[in-house]
């Protein structure tokens, strides 16, 4: 592949000025043997009528962003930034078809995501992107990289995603991340952009990373000041034998990640113990009714950060009952009922095994402990199949143990109904 940093030749397309170039991500995971999520694309030379004339259908609000009439995909136009303000929308754009393919891929933030392809093949390379890939390297373009604080959010997800493909931040970059929140711009952070950032985060084969990374820089105890607030709060060495409650999340993160569960899943697991963080020191190493206040904490940080609901009920639903979950061996059969109620099994059926694998991914996020069985999920998906094929209406008919009551008597003659069918489930699994 061709190396340049001059800019090349005219494209053969739509006029003689117009060039367009592939751009950023799709040109770094090209080169890193990696199939492409999406590509982008540059336009240098055009003006939006001419690429509307063309077809191409604006959808940037902020910026001058453009859909290909047949592909899709997006072009936007060749374009500089400048600081206006603080913050994330504190930015003045200027799309001109003097703008050359060098400016636009300045105002980019991460080097390796500053390069771009010709229509030839050739790569333009201004910001030494190639070094820092073969160096594994994440580093920042310019120091123009401190004017939006997002970068710091998207620096610790590329960590999350190539990590394990042995890159790690520059420190020259994790000094200038740490500058930026000292002074005040990770506070300037839009919540719904928090979320949407680590909602991609938590899709990254490393979402513990991406926690990390922001933890190196500060911008943990800013954007998740309760995630923040559970390292160095001890847990009992016997369950826990890494101790610190926040190299556990971490660990059950990464766990979650291993086994591929969903990014719901990942969500829950990250906010299971906040309560935690709110124990009193003098009770360290105990928590006791840390599940309730990590329920509080959980519903004000969904609220904060504008979270979907399917991540907080879930997310609600974990930070109550796992402790439950881990000693579903020992319950009895109505505690184990009163759970599945808890997390509203009955209604929701995607949330038994949602619920499932975020209590699992919690046991075996502890050192030494990955691979460790849980036969609880088994007992519990039994418990649930028992009590779910209880049919009300069997229950209500003639000869069922409601035949005759309603309202409030039929419910509980269909929750006893329940009852009975897990015990009778607890049983048989006890005797396999």
């Amino acid at each position: 592949m061709k190396w340049v940093r001059a800019r090349p030749g005219k494209d053969s397309g739509y006029n003689s000025a117009m060039q367009t170039y592939l751009v950023g991500g799709a040109v770094r995971d090209q080169l890193l043997g990696l199939p492409a999520r999406e590509r982008d694309w540059v336009v240098v030379g055009a003006t939006p009528g001419e690429l509307e004339r063309l077809g191409y259908r604006r959808v940037g609000r902020d910026f001058p962003v453009y859909l290909h009439p047949e592909t899709g995909e997006e072009y936007a136009l060749a374009r500089t930034e400048r600081k206006t303000g603080p913050g994330y929308r504190g930015f003045e754009v200027h799309a001109a078809p003097s703008v050359t393919l060098e400016e636009d891929l300045q105002r980019r933030d991460l080097t390796i995501n500053a390069m771009a392809q010709a229509a030839d093949g050739a790569i333009i390379d201004p910001a030494g992107g190639r070094a820092h890939l073969d160096a594994r390297l994440l580093h920042h373009v310019s120091d123009a990289f401190r004017e939006d604080p997002v970068r710091i959010l998207r620096v610790a997800r590329f960590a999350a995603r190539l990590h394990d493909l042995g890159f790690r931040v520059a420190p020259a970059t994790r000094d200038l991340m740490r500058g930026m929140v000292e002074a005040g711009e990770a506070a300037a952070l839009v919540p719904e952009r928090v979320w949407q950032e680590t909602a991609s985060a938590l899709a990254e084969p490393r979402p513990d990373v991406f926690l990390q990374v922001l933890r190196d820089c500060g911008a943990l105890a800013v954007v998740f000041p309760e995630v923040d607030a559970l390292h160095g709060v001890p847990q009992p060495a016997e369950w826990h034998p890494e101790i610190d409650t926040g190299v556990h999340v971490g660990l059950a993160l990464h766990e979650a990640a291993r086994r591929s569960f969903s990014v719901e899943v990942r969500f829950a697991v990250l906010v299971h113990d906040l309560g935690k963080g709110t124990t009193p020191p003098a009770e360290w190493p105990r928590h006791v009714a840390h599940e309730q206040r990590s329920v509080e904490l959980v519903k004000a940080l969904c609220q904060r950060l504008a979270v979907p609901n399917r991540f907080r009920d879930l997310g609600v639903a974990v930070a109550l009952n796992h402790g439950l979950c881990h000693r579903a061996l020992e319950l009895r059969p109505v505690t184990l009922l009163k759970m599945l109620e808890s997390i509203d099994a009955f209604r929701r059926g995607e949330r038994v095994t949602e619920f499932l694998d975020a209590c699992e991914a919690d046991a075996r996020g502890r050192t030494g402990l990955e691979d460790q069985p849980y036969p609880q999920r088994e007992l519990v998906l039994a418990a649930w199949r028992a009590a779910l094929a209880v049919d009300g209406r069997a229950v209500a008919g003639p000869g069922g143990t409601g035949e005759g009551l309603a309202g409030e008597q039929l419910g509980a003659a269909i929750r006893n109904a329940r009852l009975a069918a897990v015990t009778a489930a607890r049983e048989q699994f006890r005797r396999a």
